[in-house]
Formats: C-alpha cells, structure tokens, sequence
C-alpha cells in the first residue's frame, strides 16, 4: 500500500490539533471522574483505569509538542526538515505506556499477595466504567477516522491507545461486577489485566518508533509502487536499487534508474527529473535522489572498493 502526498502539511496539522485537543478534553473529564470515584467506591481497578487516562493526558500533550515542531521547515542543522520529531513522539508515548503498565502491575500483584486487604467496591464504580467504556470507545472512533484521513502514525499511535482504554475500562467493568457479585479477587485481577494491556501496547509502540529511528525502510509493497512509478517515466527502460528510510510519515528516497546511454546529459538530467516529480506527486515521499545510468552498461559505483588503511 501507497499513499499519496496530496494532504496540505496545514491541512494535516489542523485536524492533528484538533483531534488531540478533544482527547484532552475526555481525558481530564474522566481522570478526575475515574480517580475520586475510584477512592471513593475502594475499586482499584477504576483508579488503575483513571491513571490510564492520566497517561493518555501525557500522551496528548506529546503528541501536541511533537506536531508543532514536525512542521517547521528546513535549516542547515536539518535540511531534510523535522518529521522525526513525530517518530520521537511516538517512541516517547511507548516510554510512557510501558512506566504506566509497570506500576499498575505491581500495585495488582500487591493487592493479590493480601487477599485479605482487598475491600468490597461501591456499586457507583460499575456505572463511571460504563460511561468511560462509551466515552474512550468513542474516541478511538473519531481519532483513528481523522488519523487515517491525513495519514499520520503518530495519531493511528494515539488512536489505538484510546482503544487500549476502551478495552481496559471493559477489563475494569467486569472486575467490578464480580467484585459485587462477591468474588473480591476480580477487582485487582481486572487491575492487573489493564496493566498487561497498558505495557504490552508501549512496547508495541516503542520497538516501532525505534526501528524507525534506526532508518527502517518502507514496506515492500510501498517499494514497489515507488518502483513502477519510476519504470512508467518515459525515457527510464529500467530501475534498480531503490532504497527508502522513514522520516516521521514521510520517506527519503534513493533510487537508480536506466537511460539509453546514447543520449546526451542534459536528456538523461530531464528524464531523472521528470521520474522524480511523479514520484514526489505520488507517493509519501519527501526527498528523492536519483542517479541516472547507462543502459545494458556495468554500474561502476557499486564495484566494491578497497578498504581503508588505518591511521
């Protein structure tokens, strides 16, 4: 899958804004809400589900700071811009998942190892897992919606964690129903899935951000598109060593293509030019370096060389 570059960069950062600023909103709602009426009602699970929505809070925030500085253009410092500042971001909100899901499961383990110390919750703590189960299903909704609409991971990231959420407050829901209905247990035990949930969802979200930091290429069927793109200019008879690297949602691109190696430089300069243009209106591309060979003529610059003599 491909996906072409035809979204305004303000277009993409209006309704990033605006997508997170409604996150923000549910999310200070329900902190408050999930976390008084947690202690209130005794249920850890709902306080585990309120520290979640805390974490999310965070994450917001991350996400806001991160796309006010992706968008700033190019300097000397960075001349292939600031889109990196999203997969930091995104790297930056696993960090943040995974300490949450740590201490959630260590507070549950604790409360398992004292069965004794584990009180019976307050019927008041089913119906707020209800409404934050509504309210972060939601969300998920409307953000993953305006994620793909612009196509940016650092809000498909964001999106999923509500849907975390939305899975954590059913996981507390129905601890505190068995809770009430007697079997105390449940209550930390719903508190200890959510933790689960919570780590194994930053990990997930870490590793990539990571793998995209260390330059992790597009995926194959991104390349190959790339690929025909380049083969269908007129003037290119053929195309190798296409490599690609992620930068934020966006990707640096080198690629080799085939001319006929009768024609004049300034022919051969056209043609490259040309292929790079359709490749930049096509696809999610943000540089291009193309280097231009003779046709059925051996590739030169990738005859191995002699290494290096040490100093």
């Amino acid at each position: 899958m491909h996906f072409p570059s035809d979204i305004p960069a303000g277009e993409r950062a209006a309704a990033a804004r605006r997508s997170t600023w409604v996150s923000v909103a549910v999310n200070v709602v329900l902190v408050t809400v999930q976390i008084a009426v947690g202690v209130f009602a005794k249920s850890q699970a709902l306080i585990a589900d309120g520290i979640h929505s805390l974490s999310d809070l965070v994450s917001d925030f991350v996400v806001l700071f991160a796309g006010r500085h992706s968008r700033r253009d190019p300097d000397a410092g960075h001349p292939y811009g600031h889109q990196r500042f999203e997969t930091a971001a995104t790297l930056v909100l696993g960090a943040i998942l995974l300490a949450v899901g740590g201490g959630m499961l260590w507070s549950a383990v604790g409360k398992l190892e004292d069965p004794q110390s584990i009180p019976r919750v307050h019927g008041v703590a089913l119906w707020v897992a209800a409404i934050a189960l509504v309210a972060k299903e939601g969300l998920f909704r409307y953000m993953l919606a305006v994620a793909q609409r612009v196509r940016s991971t650092m809000l498909v990231a964001n999106a999923w964690h509500a849907r975390s959420d939305a899975a954590s407050s059913l996981v507390v829901g129905l601890g505190i129903v068995g809770n009430l209905m007697g079997y105390p247990l449940l209550d930390p035990i719903a508190a200890l899935v959510v933790g689960v949930m919570v780590a194994r969802m930053g990990w997930t979200f870490g590793w990539g951000a990571l793998q995209d930091l260390m330059d992790r290429a597009a995926d194959a069927d991104e390349v190959q598109a790339i690929e025909r793109t380049l083969a269908a200019t007129p003037g290119v008879q053929g195309v190798h060593d296409v490599r690609t690297r992620r930068l934020g949602d966006m990707l640096a691109v080198d690629a080799h293509v085939e001319v006929d190696a009768t024609i004049t430089v300034e022919a051969g300069h056209d043609i490259a030019v040309r292929a790079r243009q359709r490749v930049m209106e096509q696809h999610r591309v943000l540089s291009l370096m193309v280097h231009v060979d003779p046709r059925h003529r051996p590739d030169l610059d990738h005859l191995p060389t002699a290494p290096r003599a040490a100093a």
